[in-house]
Parts: structure tokens; sequence; C-alpha cells
């Protein structure tokens, strides 16, 4: 296929006529857009009890988690963070039997605000996403990217403690495309990282070398993979850029040294060189 370099322009909504109506308008026919999993809405501008009203309420019909959604045009600021965190606390006591997240969107999110959501993210399981609009010719891209995840650190004690299982477990258990995609990274990563070590857990699957583990393995029920690696503080943002150019969803966690990502077959099969060199980052780190 030939394809063409074409030039898009960065707007923002208010700039070309759009407004917050308009954005929620796009978000409730499609929740997916906002890059954090295929969610079902559960009310748009739920009233709360203290007055105000949350942009949406979804929940992810295979996990139940359920995150609260605000949506701002233009800079996040002060008053955006509050209110979301806010809607969180009252829903989370609200139905304290499930899991929720707290979800802000705007078309900006400067260091000084991402610096606040990331301290704030150590208690608290806040998303950050940005949304970048973009035109060319008549028409209108939307493209809402993750920039800070909840923070899930699988610590050592956590490993320590999970209930080891097997191989056998795993092929029961998990999609077989999303086990395959495991299994290539595995098989790309191996002549390599000759002394990688596979731990099979009922939460997860761990990966390591010389005593210390630099990668946890979820799989899901689409079919994706999704894992956490550990890099440098001095890499890792590096990292983070490289796999966003390659098309592979990548974040940050908040503590500073795990990158998030999600890939299946395809993705690992079309980018093996760029993560057969994540893991030699990741091994040297561990070992």
């Amino acid at each position: 296929m030939d394809l063409h370099l074409q030039k898009s322009k960065s707007v923002r909504l208010k700039e070309i006529g759009k407004d917050e109506a308009w954005l929620q308008e796009e978000v409730q026919k499609d929740p997916s857009i906002l890059g954090i999993g295929d969610l079902s809405v559960i009310e748009r501008e739920r009233r709360q009890i203290t007055g105000g009203k949350i942009d949406f309420l979804m929940y992810d019909p295979e996990t139940l988690i359920r995150y609260e959604v605000e949506l701002m045009l233009g800079k996040v600021d002060e008053s955006h963070i509050i209110r979301t965190i806010e809607y969180w606390d009252i829903e989370r006591k609200r139905f304290p039997s499930l899991e929720h997240r707290a979800v802000i969107v705007a078309e900006e999110i400067t260091n000084r605000f991402f610096n606040i959501i990331t301290l704030l993210n150590q208690s608290i399981p806040l998303i950050a996403i940005q949304l970048n609009a973009t035109t060319f010719e008549d028409k209108l891209f939307l493209n809402f990217v993750k920039v800070l995840d909840v923070n899930e650190p699988p610590d050592e004690e956590t490993q320590l403690a999970t209930e080891v299982a097997d191989r056998n477990y795993w092929e029961q258990k998990a999609n077989p495309k999303s086990l395959a995609a495991f299994d290539s990274i595995i098989k790309y990563i191996r002549p390599t990282i000759p002394d990688a070590r596979i731990t099979y857990n009922k939460t997860h699957i761990a990966l390591g070398a010389t005593g210390n583990n630099f990668a946890w393995f979820h799989t899901r029920k689409s079919g994706h993979l999704h894992f956490n690696v550990k890099i440098t503080t001095d890499e890792i943002h590096d990292w983070k850029t490289k796999l966003e150019e390659a098309g592979i969803e990548a974040s940050l966690l908040s503590s500073g040294v795990l990158i998030s990502i999600n890939v299946n077959t395809n993705t690992v099969s079309d980018s093996k060189d760029l993560i057969i060199s994540l893991f030699q980052s990741a091994a040297g780190l561990a070992k």
C-alpha cells in the first residue's frame, strides 16, 4: 500500500466551535475512544449529593471496575482535580464492594499539575488522559492519550504472598490469544536473556533473572496481554516514547520505574526487535 504523509493541524475544540456537551456526546457514542477499555456508560451527568454532576459513571463489564470520568476542555486546573477526586470518593462510598477509578480528561495537562496528579496517584487510583484534537481538510480527529495510569506496582511482598500456580493453570484460565502473546515474547527474548525465569502465580505471571523479577504479566479476556516492566528512571520516558512511536499502548505508573503496556500477538510480532531491547534493558536492571 502506497501511503502519503499528510500534515494535520493541532486545534483546541473551543476554537472550532465545539463545547464540552459535544465532547460528552462523542464519548457516550463510543466510550472506548478514551483508551481505558471497552467500557459501558452507567449514567451521564450523574447527580451527586454535593450538588454537582459527574460527567460519566462507567464500568468494565469484564472486571466490574467503575470509572468516575470528568471531561474538561483546555488546561486542567485545581478545581477539576478536586472535583474528580470528590466524585470518585462519593461513588466508592456509595458502592464500597466495587473497585473504583477516578479519571481526569483534559486538552492540556501541564507539568505542574501532572506532578500533583502523580503525587495523588500514590494513594488514589487516578488516571490522567490528555485529549489531542487535530484537523485535516474537513475532518476532525480526537486522540486520547493516557499519560498516567493507576499505580499498581507489584512489590516483592505481594509476589511472595501470591499463591503459586503452573502452566496448566494458565492454559485453563487464560484466553489462548493472550497466552500466545506471552509465549511469543518469551520465545523472542530467550536467546538474549538465557537465564530468564518464569514464575506462574494465580494472579499473574512473573518474569525475572538472578533472583529479581522485572516484569509482571496479566492476560485479558479480550485476547490482549497486559504487563508492567521495570525500567530505570533515566530511561523510562525514552522507552515510553519508543513504544508509542511503534504503535504500542504504553503508560507510566506513578512509582516512576514501571511502564504499563498492552499488546497482542500481532503487536509483538511487528515490534519484535523493540520488545527484545525493552526486556534486555529490564533484565540488566534486575541483575
